[in-house]
């Protein structure tokens, strides 16, 4: 089992870097002389760009292989696994739109979320372990992979609304658009801090030991790898040397995932500042020459029809299936858990994107908004509800 495992990981590492020279390929499709939206088949650049997304793929595939082999049953029953799933499904959605539409500057976007989101996946714990009882169901396999898949397909949405607001968003003067679009991307580059900020303290091999009380008043212990800003409930830190929290929260947040939140958002700033500091632009502008020859009418549908697909595939995973498996699971298919009532919130906004596309006419830069408001509820869903708040999916966060 354990060569399975380093077999697993070695190919996810491969299919990473491949997705990294990927992207520098579809990067110089940008800089073709010809549109390429006119003519995508001469262009070389993009053709080895989608053909190394396309090998990095096969390669995470089989690093999904390997490790449910290694462990006996799908591997998406802890966050690594689950976000580096997510990551390998939204490859396979961008592949699939590029052959329908041959825009290669989608590569140039999507790519790079995919990238961050098995490098956010990586920084979590790796080991395999028994599935807990209440996992130990073929829905796991059923329920997850679909709402990861629905999940993915709504991300290809984002993508594309992001280089529509890129393209469309005037930069020449402060605005509210400016504003929420640095937003954004500074939320992108936040994921890229939580990695940079992980690697360094796990170099240094950082560790700190708090005893606290859970909400039921038992003693639990926790333990960190990073210094710890926030304190778990009634805290004794266990080692004398180590930085003390500054701050105490309530048992019914988990502190030690909201510390590292906290420090993903502190590294997220210090590159963001560098960066505005070295360019004096903000980093929209910057972007913005990558969108030169953009069809935006193109983008647009980009966007509507991944949402017109996702969201029946997220319905079916993340609502209709979660609810059978939890009537079968915790005899009830509704519970207010944190995780169901996000899924909802996700189910819902969706559900209006299409009301207010089809109905009011919200095309454009209003479906961009959409789009990318829409993304951002399903990675507060991935980050902050399976990090920060205590619940029945609790499990998923660990």
């Amino acid at each position: 089992m354990a060569d399975l495992v380093t077999l697993s990981s070695n190919l996810l590492y491969t299919a990473f870097i491949i997705y990294l020279v990927a992207t520098l390929f579809f990067g110089g499709s940008i800089r073709s002389k010809s549109r390429m939206e006119e003519k995508p088949a001469k262009n070389r650049w993009a053709t080895i760009g989608i053909t190394l997304t396309i090998i990095g793929f096969i390669a995470q595939t089989g690093y999904f292989i390997t490790r449910w082999i290694a462990s006996g049953h799908a591997p998406v029953s802890n966050l690594f696994e689950f976000t580096t799933f997510f990551g390998m499904m939204l490859v396979l959605a961008f592949i699939v739109i590029y052959f329908i539409y041959r825009t290669t500057v989608l590569g140039l976007f999507a790519l790079p979320i995919a990238i961050l989101v098995i490098a956010y996946a990586s920084m979590f714990p790796r080991e395999i372990s028994p599935l807990i009882p209440a996992l130990q169901s073929d829905w796991l396999h059923i329920h997850v992979t679909t709402a990861a898949l629905g999940e993915a397909i709504l991300a290809i949405s984002f993508a594309a609304g992001l280089i529509y607001l890129i393209k469309a968003v005037d930069q020449s003067k402060s605005s509210k658009q400016t504003t929420w679009l640095e937003v954004v991307l500074f939320s992108l580059i936040a994921v890229l801090g939580f990695v940079l900020v992980s690697t360094y303290f796990s170099a240094t091999k950082y560790e700190a030991t708090f005893n606290w009380i859970d909400k039921n008043g038992e003693a639990k212990v926790f333990e960190y790898h990073l210094p710890a800003l926030v304190g778990p409930n009634e805290w004794e830190l266990t080692i004398p040397d180590r930085m003390e929290p500054l701050v105490e929260v309530p048992a019914i947040i988990n502190a030690k995932k909201l510390n590292t939140v906290i420090w993903s958002l502190l590294g997220g700033a210090i590159i963001y500042l560098l960066i505005r500091l070295l360019s004096r632009k903000r980093v929209a502008h910057l972007l913005q020459p990558l969108t030169k020859n953009v069809n935006l009418d193109l983008v647009d549908e980009i966007s509507y029809r991944s949402v017109l697909i996702g969201f029946p595939v997220f319905t079916l995973g993340a609502l209709i299936f979660a609810m059978i498996w939890a009537q079968i699971a915790w005899t009830r298919f509704w519970g207010w858990d944190p995780k169901e009532v996000w899924a909802l919130i996700t189910w819902l906004f969706y559900a209006a994107f299409l009301h207010l596309r089809l109905s009011k006419g919200w095309h454009g830069e209003k479906s961009a908004w959409l789009a990318v408001i829409g993304f951002a509820i399903i990675m507060f869903n991935l980050v902050a509800v399976n990090l920060v708040i205590a619940g029945l999916h609790s499990y998923a966060g660990a």
